[in-house]
């Protein structure tokens, strides 16, 4: 537990002096393949450099454990039985031919390689997500931590490797480069098939999120939840038509997730509450917010997804950017400070909790074991 309360508070203070606003309007506007810096500034440098450091002890942490996360061993078998062709191995091509090629490359059974790969990839694109849209990377940096984001990394590695991807990919949504969005996630496709609910989600939000919402957005927001509750096996069929081995599986068993439906309502609420100040003339805002009320739909209604949380992450990350620029212009200094310390609480306590479980036998991301030392 010390080496994860030590990161999150080394890479928090590090990305204090990581001032990416100017950036952050850079990579969301349309026209950003246009814009150019100038020299590089000193603010810029050492910017860069925190964001560096950052990355190196993310992908540091995470590429040097061993035996950490439920499934690691399960992984570290699929891995042989992919330099097999075995056909019992259910990944998707992407995932199936990096493992092939890495460990030709390092290899046979070099599973540390394997790891270390996907984690200083899944690492970079989550502080590369950071670096382009969130506009106080601090805070930014503190709720990828303290939300469990990155630790979680630690286990389901195909999962977080392109859940870090969508967290990238949300910048072409917002620039409306359409194309590189789509072309993003059907890579990310080839190793976890789950992303491709984002397409439709992504840009449906980029779309709404451009305009007054027009009136027939509520009753149909309202006929989809209904379709929800009343149709759940029309869903269900749809969903294991992609993954069949999860039907009736121990995954398939309803659970409500509150926790996560605590975090979106959350979320929610602070932004209705400074709408007129930080949402409603920000485009880039109001499609986080659309995310969130997404993430609590699925979360609130769709329980009956397997594994509910690998389809709300999706929308629900997006709290990482939401909840940092809605902070970060709030108008009134003092009201400002009473929220930061507000979310700030709240995500700790949080924290908390996640560690706590950490240790569970279900979960196992702690004792933390790396290969250097032990």
């Amino acid at each position: 537990m010390a080496v994860y309360l030590t990161l999150t508070v080394l890479v928090v203070l590090l990305g204090i002096f990581a001032d990416n606003r100017a950036a952050v309007q850079h990579h969301i506007s349309p026209n950003a393949r246009t814009l150019r810096y100038g020299g590089v500034t000193r603010g810029q440098a050492l910017t860069w450099v925190a964001c560096a450091a950052v990355f190196v002890l993310l992908a540091g942490v995470s590429a040097c454990r061993i035996a950490v996360g439920n499934d690691y061993w399960v992984y570290r078998e699929q891995f042989t039985w992919i330099m097999h062709n075995n056909r019992q191995v259910s990944y998707e091509f992407g995932f199936r031919l990096s493992v092939w090629i890495i460990q030709s490359i390092f290899g046979y059974d070099n599973y540390l390689a394997v790891f270390g790969v996907f984690s200083i990839v899944t690492c970079y694109f989550f502080v590369r997500s950071l670096y382009d849209q969130c506009r106080w990377m601090a805070a930014g940096i503190f709720l990828l931590m303290t939300g469990g984001y990155y630790f979680s990394s630690l286990n389901s590695v195909r999962y977080y490797f392109v859940l870090a991807i969508a967290m990238y990919a949300m910048k072409y949504v917002l620039r409306k480069e359409y194309g590189k969005f789509i072309l993003w996630i059907c890579f990310a496709a080839c190793f976890h098939k789950s992303i491709l609910v984002v397409i439709p989600v992504y840009l449906a939000a980029g779309w709404l999120s451009e305009r007054k919402l027009p009136r027939w957005t509520y009753p149909a927001a309202g006929v989809f939840v209904a379709s929800l509750l009343l149709f759940p096996e029309f869903y269900r069929r749809i969903i294991f038509t992609f993954y069949p081995y999860y039907e009736n599986s121990v995954f398939d068993n309803g659970d409500v997730s509150y926790t996560n439906i605590a975090k979106a309502v959350g979320a929610i609420l602070l932004a209705l509450l400074f709408y007129r100040q930080t949402v409603r003339e920000d485009r880039q805002n109001r499609f986080y917010l659309l995310l969130n009320v997404m993430g609590l739909i699925t979360y609130a209604f769709a329980s009956f997804i397997p594994e509910i949380s690998r389809i709300g992450y999706y929308f629900i990350v997006s709290q990482v950017f939401l909840l940092p620029g809605i902070l970060a212009d709030i108008p009134q200094k003092r009201v400002r400070r009473f929220f930061i310390v507000c979310v700030g609480l709240a995500f700790t306590a949080y924290f908390g909790l996640f560690l706590r479980d950490a240790w569970d036998v279900n979960v196992r991301l702690l004792p933390y074991l790396n290969w250097i030392f032990n």
